[in-house]
């Protein structure tokens, strides 16, 4: 997505979280002859859906299988955070999407890269919070938590209080430590 500027925003403070993939200890090189997983290859479980509240849910990465669980739990919404062919072991965006279309489910994806967020992943993931209504929503990435930061983004921007935003995710277990001065920022504009 192009980096915009919106409202008091300088340019230089669109990417929020430069390089935030070192600070967490995400980034990782992928290992030479590294095949391909199937997606019933994944090791996640279905526990690793994290209520952040009442309709958000923060997962890593799902696989075809999973889409079926979040049907399950009523989810209406998924949102895509990873850009596709980040790794070999993701199950492809398209894929995922078919496999929650099929379920009556809606997609959306937002791609985040380890290089930070723009003012237009924060406004995109605003407006499919919004379009999701009462929904519920399944934001996924590769760990959550770009995904989580990203809410907590498009909450400060909706005027949501800073610390309420930072105890959800918290409560989901992911620190908002590294955006809490925008998320602050946001929320003052918002």
């Amino acid at each position: 997505m192009e980096s915009t500027s919106v409202g008091r925003l300088r340019p230089e403070t669109v990417a929020f979280l430069p390089n935030w993939a070192n600070f967490t200890g995400l980034a990782r090189p992928t290992a030479i002859g590294h095949k391909r997983q199937t997606p019933q290859a994944s090791r996640i479980s279905r526990a690793m859906f994290r209520k952040i509240d009442d309709r958000t849910y923060a997962s890593p990465q799902i696989t075809l299988a999973e889409v079926a669980y979040a049907k399950a739990l009523g989810i209406g919404l998924i949102v895509n955070n990873r850009p596709e062919d980040e790794s070999d072991d993701q199950t492809p965006g398209p894929e995922i999407e078919a496999a929650a279309r099929e379920a009556g489910m809606d997609y959306v994806a937002i791609p985040v890269t380890h290089a930070g967020f723009s003012m237009a992943q924060v406004e995109a993931m605003q407006s499919a919070l919004d379009a999701a209504g009462d929904k519920p929503v399944l934001a996924y990435c590769r760990s959550g938590t770009r995904s989580t930061l990203l809410w907590a983004l498009a909450q400060a921007k909706a005027g949501i209080n800073p610390d309420e935003i930072a105890a959800k995710a918290a409560g989901a277990g992911y620190d908002i430590a590294p955006i809490r001065a925008t998320v602050d920022m946001l929320a003052a504009q918002g």
